[in-house]
């Protein structure tokens, strides 16, 4: 395994589950509060893809010829396309 990818995978492993944890509590917070389910998971996904997203491109310089990067970078993007698309017409 090269150094790029060990560097990609420590990351993943320190800070997803960090992530997961702070959005899921958003999430949580929002169902209880009494906000529709679509509303709630439109929301949840647009910030869990945009925190995602970030901590991607802090990590950019270490590992940006990594072909899981790009492809981890593209799924953040998409989590929070899907988030707008559930907003929006999630009904």
């Amino acid at each position: 395994m090269d150094e790029e990818t060990k560097v990609l995978r420590d990351y993943l492993i320190f800070t997803v589950p960090h992530v997961t944890v702070l959005a899921g509590a958003v999430l949580g917070v929002l169902m209880i509060v009494g906000i529709p389910v679509n509303v709630a998971l439109g929301i949840f996904a647009i910030l869990y893809g945009l925190m995602l997203t970030i901590l991607g491109l802090i990590i950019r310089p270490h590992v940006s010829g990594n072909t899981v990067y790009r492809l981890s970078m593209a799924f953040f993007v998409s989590l929070m396309i899907v988030g707008v698309i559930i907003l929006f017409y999630g009904g």
